[in-house]
């Protein structure tokens, strides 16, 4: 089986962000606010965006589960209030619920969470406790910067976030660190912001002592992990100075790698750098990167062929491909049981 850990509804209908619209009108004018109950899409609708996008391509590409989120970069934490967020996070949510439940063998749910800026984490806890409970979404994304490229919340390290980080342990699910659209014109938002993002979160890790608060705590971090592997020995003798123990007993029981990363060379360096064990198949399809690299004549983004054509065995492959994410995702794992696989 082949498990693709990082999939976004890029795709969903024009009404969800024609409704998203005019919730960010009604911010300014509340005459023109509406409500949930206004966004009518039927089960036909997600049905053609799913089978004419995603899993038309999932199938070309022999790729059998998606873990399924919201749209990164439509979370935009940073619009609005808490109120606004947690709305838009319950009919993101909803909608890929309803995908899991329509194509039940090919997707299945993480959560958006409905963060907002200076807002107590905690208030995202009912809607993670929904997901969870009434969805069987596997796990959350977790945005560090919900400011929108400004970097005014605290380090993941810090005890704001320690809410969020109970329920997860509680509830046995990872988190893929994963921010959302700058509003900071200094930083692109696929370009920049979300590679920024992945190597900070991982640098804020690197500084802290947050796994021996929480031992069992996950995070995946997407894209390849920014330029951590790139710099993989930057971050150990930068752990040396700050006298951390070496990456591999002081991270790497905690953080995870995917495989979102669109050229050879960047595979064969994530694969030889990063414990193989560590690594998580992805391709974030259909997403930032969408054309096809005429030095190969593929998609940029069909990242199995890269683990295809990796100086990788069998073993190693089947690790990268199913193993890792059924370790690190045990409620994707206790559902793939359920259904004999």
């Amino acid at each position: 089986m082949i498990i693709d850990c990082h999939g976004h509804y890029t795709t969903a209908p024009k009404a969800l962000e024609e409704w998203r619209n005019r919730q960010i009108a009604g911010l300014k004018d509340p005459s023109l606010a509406p409500a949930a109950s206004e966004l009518r899409i039927s089960d036909d609708d997600l049905r053609e965006t799913i089978e004419t996008n995603q899993l038309r391509l999932m199938k070309e590409r022999g790729l059998d589960l998606t873990i399924f989120s919201p749209r990164a970069s439509f979370m935009a934490h940073h619009i609005g209030d808490f109120q606004t967020s947690s709305t838009w996070s319950a009919i993101c949510n909803e909608l890929c619920y309803r995908v899991s439940q329509l194509f039940p063998d090919n997707f299945i749910g993480a959560a958006m969470l409905p963060q907002s800026p200076g807002v107590d984490p905690a208030t995202c806890i009912p809607e993670l406790e929904k997901c969870v409970k009434e969805y069987g979404f596997v796990g959350i994304n977790l945005n560090p910067d919900p400011s929108g490229g400004h970097w005014t919340s605290p380090p993941l390290y810090d005890r704001h976030w320690y809410p969020v980080y109970e329920k997860m342990v509680e509830y046995d699910i990872p988190a893929m660190v994963h921010v959302s659209t700058s509003c900071n014109e200094c930083f692109h938002t696929t370009g920049a912001h979300y590679l920024n993002a992945d190597t900070t979160a991982f640098m804020q890790c690197l500084t802290s002592d947050l796994f021996k608060d929480f031992p069992t705590l996950r995070f995946v971090i997407p894209h390849g992990g920014g330029a951590v592997p790139y710099h993989w020995g930057r971050f150990r003798g930068l752990a040396q100075a700050l006298n951390k123990p070496e990456l591999q007993e002081h991270l790497l029981n905690n953080i995870f790698f995917d495989t979102c990363v669109y050229h050879q060379p960047g595979i064969d360096l994530l694969t030889n750098v990063i414990p193989l064990e560590n690594v998580l198949f992805a391709s974030e399809m259909i997403g930032a990167v969408r054309g096809i690299d005429p030095e190969t004549g593929h998609y940029f983004d069909d990242t199995k062929r890269y683990i295809e054509a990796a100086e990788l065995t069998a073993e190693q492959r089947h690790m990268i491909y199913e193993g890792n994410a059924r370790r690190v995702y045990p409620r994707l794992d206790a559902a793939l049981k359920a259904k004999g696989l």
